[in-house]
């Protein structure tokens, strides 16, 4: 239900000299049962507003989410009540007046109901607001869903595991699965023995080859080429 252009400006200007004349007096818009935080979807929700200057009529509106204020209920001195289009009733809220207090019923609280809740009265030419009443659902907080996260790295996995790790119980598979470890891990061992045997071979030969070279070059007698071999003086 929303309220006039004209409902609007004034409560607009209302809001903007609301304690302009420095009057400590104030409103207090609340919720009847102290007790309650927020209002279920449903339930029957009571508010009451006590006006410092009860010989005044108060009119309720309430401020939903987006800022936009709507025209409730105007309840006079008199607990006489006025609806939107000038209606004396309405399906959906109640007021009244009950001694200095003037009160509003929500029948039936829904979704569209949500909002903050003011009074306003007209005292001396001048609008006065009330503080203002929330009027939520609980919020629900759920629980994100865990999801286990996805391991992009690959386990590697040693020769001791393959070893250890068998999917059979059985005394057959697990020895077969020691003989292929066994045949897993001597296997390179001898490879790398037989090179390093082939390489050590090869390394005798042919240092055996280099020797023999060597052995067979005979040096020049006198360390000339050429020269006689000199004969060695007989004593007579």
């Amino acid at each position: 239900m929303a309220g006039s252009p004209a409902l609007l400006l004034l409560l607009s200007l209302g809001l903007c000299c609301t304690g302009a004349q420095g009057q400590r007096n104030t409103m207090e818009a609340r919720f009847f049962n102290r007790n309650m935080k927020h209002p279920q979807e449903g339930q029957r929700l009571e508010l009451e507003c006590t006006p410092y200057n009860s010989d005044s009529g108060v009119s309720w509106v309430r401020q939903d989410k987006d800022g936009k204020l709507h025209f409730i209920v105007y309840i006079s001195t008199f607990s006489r009540t006025t609806y939107p289009g000038n209606e004396k009733t309405s399906s959906q809220f109640e007021g009244s007046k009950q001694g200095n207090s003037f009160r509003l019923v929500v029948k039936n609280f829904r979704a569209q109901d949500q909002g903050t809740y003011f009074c306003i009265t007209n005292i001396n030419q001048m609008l006065h607001f009330s503080s203002g009443q929330p009027a939520f659902f609980p919020v629900t907080t759920t629980a994100a869903p865990t999801t286990p996260a996805a391991t992009t790295q690959r386990s590697q996995v040693t020769k001791k595991d393959i070893c250890v790790q068998s999917s059979d119980p059985g005394t057959s598979n697990r020895n077969m699965l020691n003989f292929y470890c066994e045949i897993y891990i001597w296997a390179p061992l001898a490879g790398v023995c037989l090179v390093l045997l082939v390489a050590l071979i090869v390394t005798i030969v042919l240092c055996q080859k280099t020797r023999r070279r060597r052995c067979r070059c005979k040096r020049p007698p006198n360390g000339k080429p050429g020269a006689k071999p000199s004969v060695p003086p007989r004593h007579i």
